[in-house]
C-alpha cells in the first residue's frame, strides 16, 4: 500500500502474528493495487473486459463503493482511475492535461459502467479502469481486524496508513486514544496533532488534500478528484474525518466528503448517520466542525 502499519494487541498467550498479518496484507496488495503490474485489478484496468475474483477482496470493496456511490450522488466513484492518471496521481506521473483530455475521459467515468457479482466484475463500456486506492486501504485495516478477532483477540488497535480500527482497551485498560492530524502544521509550525479522540470500538479514517498534491505554474493540484467535473476538488476542507463501526465505511464516505466540500459533507453524514470531524480554512484561519453527539469523546491535546 506505499504505507506504513502499526497494529495493537493484548493476548495473554503472548502469540506474534506479524507472520501472518504480512501475509494476508501482501495477498490484499495483489488483489487491489493499482501499483502492481499483475494484481487483479489491474489485470481488470489493462487486459481484461472482465475478471473472475482470484481473491475474497474484490468484491467487498465494489459492494460497499456501489453503496457511497448511490449515497453520495457519485461523489464516491471508483471509475474516475483515468482522471487520476491524467492529473498525475497514479503510478506513472503527467502534469499536463487540457478540457479537450478532460471531457474525453468524463465519457469513461461512472460507476454504473461496470457490472458485478460475488464471482465476477464486468466493464459495460471499454477502457473504463477502477482505482480502490480511496476505499481499499479502509477495508485492509477491517480485514486484519477479523483475523485478529478470529484469533479471540478482543482489545487491539490496527492502524494502516493513519487509518484506524479499535477494539476494547488498551494496555492501561483504558479507551484507546487516537490523534487527528492538523493539516497545516508543516506550514505554520505549530502543533502537529489537532484533536485527540478516545475511540471506543470504532473505526477512524481521515482524507485529506493536505499531503498528496503537486504545484505547477504556481498553483496547487490537490490528488481529490471531482468524477462530475474532472478536476481537482477546489474548496476550503482540508481533511474529513469520519468515524463508522467498520473502516471501509469511513474511508469511502471520508473521501466523498472532500469531494464534496464542507457543507455538502455536513449534509451528507447528519442523511447517512455518520459522526464527523472535519477542518477547513476560512478567512485565512483553521476552523473545525464537530458532530454534536462525538464532541465529548475529545480530549486537549
Amino acid at each position: 500500500m506505499g504505507t506504513t502499519y502499526t497494529i495493537k494487541y493484548l493476548d495473554a498467550q503472548g502469540r506474534n502474528f506479524k507472520k501472518e498479518i504480512d501475509s494476508i496484507l501482501i495477498a490484499f496488495n495483489q488483489c487491489l493495487s493499482t501499483y502492481i503490474p499483475d494484481s487483479e485489478i489491474s489485470t481488470f484496468n489493462n487486459k481484461a473486459d472482465s475478471i473472475q475474483y482470484k481473491y475474497p477482496f474484490f468484491y467487498p470493496v465494489l459492494k460497499k463503493s456501489q453503496e457511497v456511490y448511490q449515497a453520495s450522488s457519485g461523489a464516491f466513484d471508483p471509475t474516475v482511475m483515468p482522471l487520476v492518471k491524467a492529473w498525475g496521481f497514479g503510478p506513472n506521473r503527467k502534469d499536463q492535461i487540457e478540457q479537450p483530455k478532460i471531457d474525453s475521459l468524463l465519457q469513461l467515468i461512472g460507476f454504473q459502467n461496470i457490472e458485478f457479482d460475488e464471482k465476477k466484475v464486468k466493464k459495460l463500456k471499454k477502457y473504463i479502469q477502477l482505482d480502490f486506492n480511496a476505499i481499499a486501504q479502509g477495508y485492509g485495516v477491517d480485514v486484519i481486524g477479523d483475523f485478529l478477532q478470529e484469533n479471540r483477540i478482543v482489545n487491539f488497535m490496527v492502524e494502516i496508513g493513519g487509518e484506524v480500527l479499535c477494539r476494547g482497551k488498551n494496555e492501561q485498560g483504558n479507551i484507546w486514544s487516537i490523534g487527528i492530524e492538523n493539516p497545516l502544521y508543516e506550514e505554520s509550525g505549530g502543533r502537529r496533532v489537532q484533536a485527540i479522540v478516545q475511540l471506543d470500538n470504532q473505526a477512524l479514517v481521515t482524507s485529506g488534500n493536505y499531503r498528496k498534491f503537486y504545484v505547477k505554474d504556481g498553483k496547487k493540484y490537490a490528488h481529490t478528484i471531482d468524477p462530475k467535473t474532472g478536476y481537482p476538488v477546489q474548496h476550503s476542507l482540508l481533511s474529513a474525518t469520519v468515524f463508522a463501526k467498520d473502516a471501509i465505511t469511513a474511508d469511502a464516505y471520508a473521501t466523498a466528503m472532500m469531494v464534496l466540500g464542507k457543507e455538502k459533507a455536513i449534509e451528507l453524514a447528519q442523511k447517512q448517520g455518520l459522526e464527523i470531524f472535519l477542518i477547513y480554512e476560512e478567512n485565512g484561519k483553521l476552523q473545525t466542525y464537530t458532530s454534536e453527539k462525538i464532541q465529548s469523546m475529545f480530549v486537549n491535546p
